[in-house]
């Protein structure tokens, strides 16, 4: 059998319960669903380190996070010198014809990091914005276009309507929908399959921005759920933790008390952007069978972290609770020879991404992934757990926030003032209680398992067997700066 295409999905900021295949009340994912009915859905997934550029690293690279160095959203990082072997690199070694379409978040944002090509908008970059001085060539090619478009100016832009791209304000999109970010996307897909090389299988990763703010979908899809039922807080009995960084009022902030009207039409418009993507995907899947690829072509969908949409008073990611480290994954092999393996509720993370596609092509797995392939759930051939538990982590608020799971219960440790928080995530799944002061051995079993993780860390987490607070903390690990100082 000839090798099959692959297409890997990503999205940016999905959380993992939002899909109406994961039981969500509201969000209704028709063609998503599809997907999961026609493969596998990981409904323990993970994001280990919950931001854009450690998030993409780990997705790109296999690597878990202690092996990548990234523990913290740091831009302006030269991508291939720190990160040399990559998932598509491997793809085009391989024969394959590799193309990146959407959001690489890499940095120079020209880097290929192992495509042949990529047609790139990654959404509102400050910092390339600040680098390039708006001259969206050099890093974007959908502003570009859009100002190419019947009825737009010179500068047109997607921040035309004025929503920022960490903000709860949501609105709907100020333009014609075939010029939404979303749908420019699909389309370059579609045109990109008349361009590949017909003699060779090929490597997709299909990148969509959305449904990271702005929260901005189309009138129809904003409307769809304008009028679901009203918002509702979900708070524990342990927000006070954070309460140095709280900023109430503010529709930038990572923590802080909103009106409940203003949260309801950013869910609004955040799952009004997932209906958009989820049309998408549906688009995409027809014109495969069109183009004679359907059936040699696996398809993955996964998100590189999630959102908190005002759960425990936070939005956003970075935070280790399961609203933003908890990620959407569906794989489904090639029809031509596909089994469905229905929903394994075991822990995996995006690490695991690489080594499954590789493995599902044929093609061998490098050395420096240490990450699971999961192809033999697809294949039926495992039940069991590729890793008894996960340890994730994200430098934020000036400490870093520390986590161990099974997927069943979760630990978190703060390295500033050593918070401690436990969470059953069978009887509670919306961590409104924490067990910590109630539950000393299990909380002292899951603290020992974050030792084992932090033992001979370069920043000292660990002395004596016990964790230390107040530690300095970096985004980027000794042995990844090294390999940049190296490459200068």
């Amino acid at each position: 059998m000839p090798q099959s295409n692959v297409i890997l999905v990503c999205v940016d900021e999905w959380r993992g319960d939002a899909l109406s295949c994961d039981g969500h009340q509201i969000v209704e994912t028709p063609h998503l669903d599809e997907l999961a009915r026609d493969g596998t859905r990981f409904s323990k997934a993970y994001s280990a380190t919950p931001t854009c550029v450690p998030a993409r690293v780990a997705l790109f690279t296999g690597q878990s996070q202690e092996a990548h160095g990234r523990v913290g959203y740091d831009d302006g990082v030269p991508f291939e010198a720190a990160h040399p072997v990559t998932l598509p690199g491997e793809f085009r070694k391989a024969g394959y014809h590799t193309q990146a379409i959407g959001k690489m978040h890499v940095w120079p944002e020209r880097s290929r990091v192992g495509f042949d090509d990529v047609i790139l908008h990654d959404g509102f970059l400050h910092h390339a914005r600040r680098e390039h001085r708006r001259q969206f060539e050099y890093f974007d090619d959908y502003v570009p276009w859009l100002r190419r478009q019947p009825g737009m100016t010179p500068q047109a832009d997607y921040f035309d309507h004025g929503v920022n791209c960490n903000s709860v304000v949501a609105r709907p999109w100020d333009k014609p929908e075939h010029l939404h970010p979303t749908h420019w996307l699909g389309t370059q897909t579609i045109e990109w399959l008349y361009r590949r090389d017909p003699t060779k299988p090929f490597f997709l990763y299909l990148s969509f921005h959305r449904p990271h703010p702005p929260y901005d979908p189309p009138r129809w899809a904003y409307d769809l759920y304008a009028d679901a039922p009203p918002y509702q807080r979900v708070l524990g009995d342990w927000e006070q933790h954070w309460d140095e960084f709280r900023r109430d009022g503010d529709y930038q902030a990572a923590i802080g008390d909103l009106p409940d009207r203003v949260v309801h039409r950013a869910r609004a418009g955040y799952y009004g952007l997932m209906a958009q993507v989820d049309l998408q995907v549906n688009r995409i899947k027809e014109a495969l069978a069109e183009f004679g690829l359907a059936q040699d072509t696996v398809i993955a969908f996964v998100s590189d972290h999630g959102e908190m949409m005002g759960d425990h008073r936070m939005f956003r990611k970075a935070v280790p609770y399961e609203g933003s480290a908890r990620i959407p994954f569906i794989v489904a092999d090639a029809p031509a020879r596909r089994r469905q393996a229905g929903v394994i509720d075991h822990v995996v993370e995006l690490r695991d991404v690489m080594p499954t596609l590789l493995d599902l092509a044929g093609l061998p797995i490098p050395d420096s992934v240490d990450g699971h392939s999961l192809a033999p759930y697809l294949r039926g051939e495992q039940t069991t757990p590729v890793r008894e538990w996960l340890h994730g982590e994200h430098v934020y608020w000036g400490q870093s926030l520390q986590w161990v799971t099974d997927g069943k219960v979760k630990y978190i440790w703060g390295s500033a003032n050593g918070v401690e928080q436990l969470f059953n995530l069978v009887d509670d799944p919306g961590e409104l209680h924490n067990l910590a002061p109630e539950q000393p051995v299990l909380r002292t079993e899951w603290r020992d398992r974050l030792i084992q993780a932090l033992t001979d860390r370069e920043e000292g987490f660990v002395q004596n067997g016990e964790l230390v607070t107040g530690r300095p903390v970096t985004t980027i690990l000794k042995h990844t700066r090294d390999r940049l100082e190296a490459s200068r």
